[in-house]
């Protein structure tokens, strides 16, 4: 994944002056936001992910969240979700690929997580469809014998950072933010069942 950097520069150094941890919280306040927040509100956040990644991260959330991990049919998904099924599709065979959702089929099939919402990171996802994480400075293309740049030192600490707040947030915490912001459940309505 690779995450274009917009911050100004006096911001960049008091990023870096404040230290990992003072940043790790802003980027996760970021992740908080992209996820609960419709796409046209996210686009002048100051780290981006493709949509691919968002919209997996989506995805899951919905299986998560709205059929609490059974299976769900791409139309469903792509419904609520407003992401068009045929990218979904692609996006489901590189997650099945990396094994964080598997496929049932016949009626009542569909997609379901692999493993529990709690075993799921944002990390997990976003690795499967993008890569690892890669900050962006303007001159990172340097031949591989320059000499030690302080820089691209920093644009790899702040990466890492990134990397470990994608992976402390799990399917299952975007879930209960969906809950404490009361959004609200669309899954499948159950058959009824009628008793003569």
């Amino acid at each position: 994944m690779k995450l274009g950097w917009q911050f100004h520069p006096d911001q960049a150094a008091s990023a870096v002056r404040a230290g990992a941890s003072s940043y790790e919280n802003n980027v996760k306040s970021w992740i908080g936001l992209f996820l609960t927040s419709p796409m046209y509100q996210c686009i002048s956040m100051a780290v981006k992910l493709s949509n691919k990644g968002r919209y997996g991260v989506r995805a899951l959330f919905d299986i998560a969240f709205h059929n609490e991990g059974r299976p769900t049919q791409i139309r469903e998904i792509s419904e609520r979700e407003l992401i068009p099924a045929r990218f979904l599709e692609q996006i489901f065979q590189d997650l099945k690929k990396a094994g964080l959702i598997s496929s049932k089929r016949g009626p009542r099939g569909g997609y379901h997580l692999a493993r529990p919402a709690s075993e799921i990171s944002l990390g997990d996802v976003v690795r499967a469809l993008e890569g690892p994480v890669a900050v962006l400075a303007p001159d990172d293309e340097r031949p591989g014998s320059a000499p030690p740049d302080p820089l691209t030192s920093v644009f790899q600490d702040l990466a890492a950072a990134i990397e470990r707040c994608f992976d402390s947030v799990s399917i299952a915490d975007v879930c209960e933010r969906g809950v404490a912001l009361g959004v609200r459940r669309k899954g499948r309505p159950e058959r009824s069942t009628y008793v003569i």
